[in-house]
């Protein structure tokens, strides 16, 4: 079974920095958050550039580029004006995520399949840049299919529905996860998940052999108000690891 890496999403560092001063200088300082989560267990940092700069700003990509070891990990929509700044920037990865203004948080994936041709464009330009390039996709053969079809390197499955559902619904959330694993790693392409995951239901996810990367954030941060950082990604990488047995 091959090792499940952790990237932590610091997003919401970011909401509270903003609250007060939105400038990338102002704190709880967003390196220092990369860094620590990092040390703590992390093996990546995970940040969406919105197009509205709701958290992420420019600033802070190109400050976490300059100072990070460890491999940053892009969300972004498919737009011409983020092809520029990932190409300018060119992190480790770039995950591509659909986005809408209104939306709190990401709603759901991509639709791969009615995008085909745009989204093919966009990853091949990546790619040829050297940027590994995942489809944040939902679990469904014909977007799985269509991911693969686009050059994509990488899927990343919403857990957001298996994440919402309870009991019986829950069951068959984790296994449609776990039948498109199996799919997307027969293709070739390197399986992810992330999405609304917490100490609890994250150990049936990181199980799946097929899925290589969780990425992590809301829940993480929200419970490092109360732990810190280092015990609550302390106790989610112990989680996975635990799971992965």
């Amino acid at each position: 079974m091959a090792k499940l890496r952790l990237g932590i999403n610091i997003d919401h560092v970011a909401t509270l920095r903003n609250a007060r001063n939105a400038t990338a200088s102002a704190l709880p300082d967003l390196l220092r958050a990369a860094e620590e989560s990092l040390k703590a267990g992390g093996d990546s940092i995970t940040i969406h550039l919105r197009e509205d700069r709701r958290h992420i700003l420019d600033a802070d990509l190109a400050r976490l580029k300059k100072h990070l070891k460890k491999p940053i990990n892009l969300e972004m929509a498919a737009t011409p004006a983020m092809e520029i700044i990932a190409l300018r920037t060119k992190p480790h990865a770039v995950c591509l995520v659909p986005e809408k203004r209104n939306e709190i948080t990401t709603e759901g994936g991509l639709d791969v399949v009615k995008g085909g041709a745009k989204l093919a464009g966009t990853v091949n330009k990546l790619a040829a840049a050297g940027i590994r390039v995942s489809l944040f996709i939902n679990p469904d053969a014909a977007q799985i299919l269509a991911a693969w079809t686009s050059g994509a390197q990488a899927v990343e499955f919403h857990t957001g529905t298996y994440a919402n559902a309870t009991g019986a619904a829950q069951k068959r959330e984790l296994k449609r996860l776990q039948w498109a694993a199996k799919q997307a790693h027969k293709l070739g392409l390197e399986v992810h998940a992330g999405h609304g995951l917490t100490y609890e239901n994250t150990p049936a996810i990181a199980a799946i052999p097929e899925i290589v990367e969780l990425n992590i954030g809301h829940f993480l941060i929200g419970e490092a108000l109360f732990v810190g950082l280092k015990a609550s990604i302390g106790r989610m990488r112990a989680l996975m690891l635990k799971a992965r047995k």
